[in-house]
């Protein structure tokens, strides 16, 4: 009996587990040229290079290994490559449905690429993982579950500036298609978080605010002065375009709680260079419906 796309490619991910390059190369195959279908090589970029911050850190290497690697950062990390490629292999015609929304996702994308439909397919995945894993990032040390938070945070608003970005930016909206196509390197301000945390795993000896005290002057700027202050009806676009609306459940009265205690929301603060934040909110006013 042919085995389903669902088992293939569970299979295929199951033989990298333990194997970081492995599953680089795997995710990096994903995006080759198919005779026949509209080209996605240049959408890989994105997605490898985040891969590649995480191999650096440590965080997908075996859990029995001398460096233990991180069991949640590793099981999102699989399931977004197992849904996409449980698509392709739906696409070629192995037998067999989506086992989750996010892989139909994957299927538009495939059949029709496009930014926004690589933001929804790779963001569903991104997003299933977290509902999925919640129990995992339990498990980690505080600094890395805030940055679980962070991470969640940039995707969202990556994925709002190509499918709204008046919500993103404003005034500034027409600049969204040229910071937010994961095509392009302006993506990488928002996508990437080795401008913050340390190549290292696990986390210890570091504090959440010492850590943000190095962040970089414009990624603190866009975090603080143009991210959260639209947080509400950031996440309740993306629980609309993702059709997820457990999403929703990740923020509590505007500040991000999917790992991060609603109690220390007092991190997502700040009272740095407060001329420029008023600048930047000044260009960037969050919508009125917030």
């Amino acid at each position: 009996m042919t085995a389903t796309a669902e088992e293939t490619a569970a299979a295929m991910l199951a033989s990298v587990r333990d194997d970081p390059a492995g599953r680089l190369a795997i995710a990096s195959r994903f995006y080759d040229r198919r005779v026949g279908r509209p080209s996605i090589r240049s959408y890989r970029r994105a997605e490898l290079a985040f891969m590649r911050w995480q191999i650096r850190r440590g965080v997908l290497a075996a859990v029995g290994g001398d460096r233990p690697g991180s069991p949640w950062w590793r099981a999102v990390n699989e399931g977004l490559l197992r849904d996409a490629w449980q698509a392709e292999l739906i696409v070629i015609g192995l037998p067999g449905r989506a086992s989750r929304p996010s892989v139909d996702c994957w299927v538009r994308f495939l059949l029709r690429p496009s930014a926004e439909r690589w933001y929804r397919a790779h963001n569903a995945s991104i997003v299933a993982g977290y509902l999925a894993h919640r129990d995992l990032s339990r498990q980690e040390l505080p600094l890395e579950r805030f940055f679980m938070d962070v991470a969640l945070v940039r995707v969202l608003f990556a994925h709002s500036l190509l499918t709204a970005p008046r919500l993103a930016l404003g005034p500034l909206s027409p600049a969204g298609r040229l910071l937010g196509d994961p095509r392009w390197r302006g993506a990488d301000v928002f996508l990437s978080l080795h401008n913050i945390l340390p190549y290292r795993y696990p986390l210890d000896g570091y504090t959440v605010h010492e850590t943000l005290d190095a962040e970089n002057y414009v990624g603190r700027l866009i975090d603080y002065g143009v991210i959260l202050p639209r947080l509400r009806p950031l996440y309740a676009h993306a629980a609309a375009e993702l059709n997820e609306p457990r999403l929703l459940d990740m923020l509590r009265d505007g500040w991000p709680v999917y790992a991060w205690p609603f109690d220390q929301r007092h991190a997502w603060t700040t009272t740095r260079a407060p001329v420029m934040m008023r600048v930047v909110r000044k260009l960037t006013p969050k919508p009125q419906t917030d």
